[in-house]
C-alpha cells in the first residue's frame, strides 16, 4: 500500500466542494428509486417526468443527508442512446456530478487538458436562482457532470431547477428503521485490464487530481484472483475516486466478472459514509437489504491482529461479528465497511457502507476477506 504527500500545484480555477449527485439510467426510474427508499433508507425528493413538460426522460431523485441518487429512464420508444446503454451495461451509474466553485472555469481547463466534453456549459433557472452545469466524458460511457450552485438559494427540500420537490412522506417509510447514511465517501470506478494507470493519469491531468493511494496485487489478492488499485482525489481531497482493474490469477477476478456483465470499465460501487455502521446495517437487514459476509476465519484473525496494535476499537466486537462488519487499521485510527450484494440481476454495481475513525484508507486489510465473499457468491453464479 502506497500513501502520497504531493498535491501538486493548487489549482488556478475553481475548487471542486463535493460529491454533487450520482445519476443511474435504469429500465424503470419509479421502481428502482422505490428500492433504495424501501431498502436502503431514501427519501423522495424531487420529480422531472411527464407532468412537468419532461416529454422524453423521466428523473426520480431520493436523498439521505447530503446524498443523492437520480434515476433516469426514457419515457418513449425509439430513445437509441438510453436504450443502447441499458442493452450494454444494464441498470447502472451514468454519471458522478461534482458541486464546483467555477464551472465554466474547471470545463474550459477539462478542455483544454484533452477532455471530451459531452455539454458545454449551460445554465438553468428557477425562482431560487440559477445554476450552471457542464459535462466530461470519462471511463467507459460513464460521465462528469460539474454543477455550480453559487448563485441558487434553494432549501434542502429543492434539488435542482425544473425538477418538483416531492414533501408528500410515505407513511409506510415512516414506520421503518432508520440507516442515517451521512455523505458519498468515495466512488469506485472498474478497468478493463491494463487500463487503470490511462484512467488515473487522466484525472490527475485532466481533472488536476493528485494521486492518494494506491496498492497492488501483491497486496490484494486471494488463491484465485487479485486486483491494483489507484485512488485520485482533488487538491482539497473531498472528492475520492479509486480506480481498480483485474490482475492475473488462477481464475476469473470480480473485477474481470463486472467489466465483463457491465459491458465495460463503470461505476463499481458508490461507498456511503456514516457514524454508526452497526445500526446502519441492522437497519437495512431489517428493511431486507443482503450483504457479503466473510469467512468466520477472519474474525478470529482480526483479533488475533488486533493484540498487536495500539488501536481500540470502540464498537462491540460481537456486533461487529454479528453483522459481518469488516475492520481496518493502522497506528492512528481504523474504519468499519461493509458491501450489500449487487442492486440489480447483474453482478455489477453494490453499495458499501463505511464508518471512519481517524482513517482515511480503503480497507486494504479487509480486501482478502471482501474478495473471499465475493468470490463465494461468485461460485453460486458460476463464474468463478
Amino acid at each position: 500500500m502506497t500513501s502520497y504527500t504531493d498535491k501538486g500545484a493548487k489549482p488556478d480555477v475553481g475548487r471542486y466542494l463535493g460529491f454533487d449527485h450520482a445519476t443511474f439510467w435504469v429500465g424503470n426510474a419509479k421502481q428502482a428509486a422505490s428500492f433504495y427508499t424501501v431498502r436502503m433508507g431514501f427519501e423522495p425528493l424531487a420529480y422531472r417526468g411527464l407532468e412537468t413538460g419532461d416529454r422524453d426522460v423521466v428523473s426520480h431523485a431520493v436523498k439521505q443527508n447530503d446524498i443523492v441518487f437520480v434515476f433516469k429512464s426514457a419515457l418513449n420508444p425509439g430513445n437509441n442512446e438510453m436504450g443502447e446503454h441499458l442493452t450494454k451495461h444494464g441498470d447502472g451509474v451514468k454519471d458522478i456530478a461534482f458541486t464546483v466553485e467555477d464551472c465554466r472555469g474547471i470545463y474550459k481547463r477539462a478542455i483544454a487538458r484533452g477532455a471530451k466534453g459531452v455539454r458545454e456549459p449551460w445554465e438553468e433557472k428557477d425562482e431560487h436562482g440559477t445554476v450552471v452545469f457542464a459535462q466530461v466524458q470519462t471511463y467507459g460511457d460513464t460521465t462528469h457532470t460539474f454543477v455550480e450552485r453559487t448563485n441558487y438559494t434553494a432549501t434542502a427540500t429543492h434539488f435542482l431547477p425544473g425538477f418538483v420537490p416531492l414533501t408528500k412522506k410515505d407513511p409506510l417509510l415512516a414506520t421503518l428503521p432508520v440507516l442515517n447514511l451521512h455523505a458519498i465517501d468515495h466512488c469506485v470506478g472498474n478497468q478493463p485490464d491494463n487500463e487503470m494507470e490511462d484512467v488515473a493519469t487522466w484525472y490527475t491531468n485532466v481533472l488536476a487530481f493528485h494521486r492518494f493511494w494506491s496498492v497492488d496485487d501483491t497486496q490484494l489478492h486471494t488463491e484465485y484472483s487479485a486486483l491494483r488499485s489507484i485512488v485520485v482525489t482533488d487538491y482539497d481531497e473531498v472528492i475520492k475516486m479509486p480506480i481498480n482493474e483485474p490482475a492475473a490469477g488462477k481464475r476469473k477476478s470480480q473485477i474481470q466478472e463486472y467489466v465483463d456483465y457491465y459491458g465495460g470499465a463503470g461505476v463499481q460501487h458508490i461507498a456511503l459514509r456514516t457514524d454508526d455502521v452497526i445500526k446502519a446495517v441492522e437497519a437495512g437487514r431489517a428493511r431486507g437489504l443482503d450483504f457479503l459476509t466473510p469467512p468466520d476465519t477472519y474474525y478470529e484473525d482480526l483479533i488475533e491482529r488486533l493484540k498487536e496494535s495500539k488501536v481500540e476499537i470502540k464498537e462491540n466486537m460481537d456486533l461487529i461479528r454479528k453483522n459481518s462488519i469488516l475492520v481496518d487499521f493502522d497506528d492512528n485510527g481504523y474504519l468499519l465497511q461493509i458491501f450489500t450484494k449487487p442492486c440489480q440481476d447483474r453482478p455489477t454495481l453494490f453499495i458499501e457502507f463505511i464508518q471512519r475513525c481517524n482513517h482515511s484508507g480503503f480497507g486494504a486489510g479487509n480486501f482478502k476477506a471482501l474478495f473471499e465473499a465475493i468470490e463465494k457468491d461468485q461460485a453460486a453464479r458460476g463464474n468463478l
